[in-house]
């Protein structure tokens, strides 16, 4: 069963190498929080219910398990490229 109020932040140390991690998790007014908190911070949002059921079980700081890494895995590549592009784009 998939939730749609749900919503779940991953951390990742680009330079650290350790995999991605839950760093905030919630449903209703928190899930809203944290899809405004990383609008307002240029960070995308993806809507992904199957992926946010899997990675909602999880404790906060807890690693991804590896069912979850090709989803995380090409979320994360985008969101690099995506950056990499805003960067290149500044004065």
């Amino acid at each position: 069963m998939t939730d749609p109020d749900l919503a779940i932040a991953l951390g990742h140390d680009r330079h650290g190498g350790d995999l991605p991690r839950v760093i905030a998790r919630g449903r209703g007014a928190i899930a809203d929080q944290i899809v405004a908190l990383a609008r307002m911070h240029g960070i995308e949002v993806r809507r992904d219910q199957v992926l946010a059921a899997l990675l909602g079980t999880l404790e906060i700081d807890s690693p991804i398990p590896l069912a979850a890494f090709a989803a995380v895995a090409e979320i994360l590549a985008h969101l690099y490229r995506a950056d990499q592009r805003l960067r290149e784009a500044a004065p």
